[in-house]
């Protein structure tokens, strides 16, 4: 019975043991998880909720120790320059991401990827966005404030904007920049405020005057060789003629025979 007593207080002490590691690395990862990310702000919202203010510390990438009950998120006033894939994928409660006032030239596809459901707002503006991709916003319904980017307006920009599922109002805040054609005079003017442009129509008009171009330059081309060609046979028969009159009388073939080389060579 000792020996009995003795093992089974021996195992109740390991199982204790176990038990209470389990805990604490629970609790870390826990901790890990819900802590603030490194130099910035948490607090908690009245509302529920953490808020993480990460604003103006001179930042060049989205930090990846995000709390994953983070809702809100200020980034604004850093030095972003590109936002990849998945940035935000482990924030499943984010509602309101502000990525204002950076040096963002580049959104790749997939980059607000799990945001679908939850993102409500969403700040860009006072970037260096120049180009439109629709992979970036992929699912996205929130309200976008798009505003002071550098847009260029293209037929590809055209065809994205039917493709998102912003709220309308959010692409009001495209204004071109630069567009193509240079000449069509939409510069400075919000492009969704400007239906009676068709960028497309312009580039596929374009497309065929190219197309017309080069179809005349090879028809050029074969008609110069046509004209060559027979050109060079007429040339050949003259010669030919010009031997079969230098032959003796005697050695010349008959006539029928004459006219028969003749066609041939034409």
């Amino acid at each position: 019975m000792p020996l009995e007593a003795g093992w089974l207080l021996r195992h109740s002490v390991v199982m204790c043991l176990l038990l209470h590691s389990l805990v604490l690395m629970t609790c870390c990862f826990h901790h890990a998880a819900t802590s603030c990310s490194k130099d910035c702000y948490c607090s908690e919202s009245e509302a529920g909720g953490k808020t993480v203010r990460c604003s103006n510390l001179r930042l060049t990438e989205v930090p990846g120790d995000l709390p994953n009950d983070t809702r809100r998120i200020y980034l604004d006033f850093n030095l972003l320059t590109a936002v990849p894939a998945d940035a935000f994928a482990g924030l499943p409660h984010l509602a309101t991401l502000d990525l204002s006032h950076n040096q963002l030239a580049l959104l790749e596809p997939g980059a607000f990827r799990g945001l679908d459901a939850s993102l409500r707002f969403l700040d860009i503006s006072s970037n260096k966005l120049v180009h439109f991709d629709p992979e970036a916003f992929e699912g996205l319904r929130a309200q976008a404030n798009l505003t002071n980017n550098p847009w260029h307006c293209d037929c590809k920009l055209q065809m994205a904007l039917p493709t998102v599922k912003l709220e309308a109002t959010s692409l009001t805040g495209i204004v071109c920049q630069t567009s193509d054609p240079e000449d069509i005079g939409i510069e400075g003017l919000a492009f969704l405020l400007a239906p009676q442009i068709d960028l497309c129509v312009i580039m596929k008009k374009t497309t065929d005057v190219a197309m017309l171009v080069t179809m005349f330059g090879w028809f050029s081309m074969v008609i110069s060789y046509l004209v060559y060609y027979v050109r060079a046979n007429q040339e050949d028969a003259r010669r030919h003629l010009e031997y079969l009159k230098s032959l003796p009388q005697g050695s010349k073939p008959g006539k029928s025979e004459e006219s028969s080389t003749i066609s041939t060579v034409v």
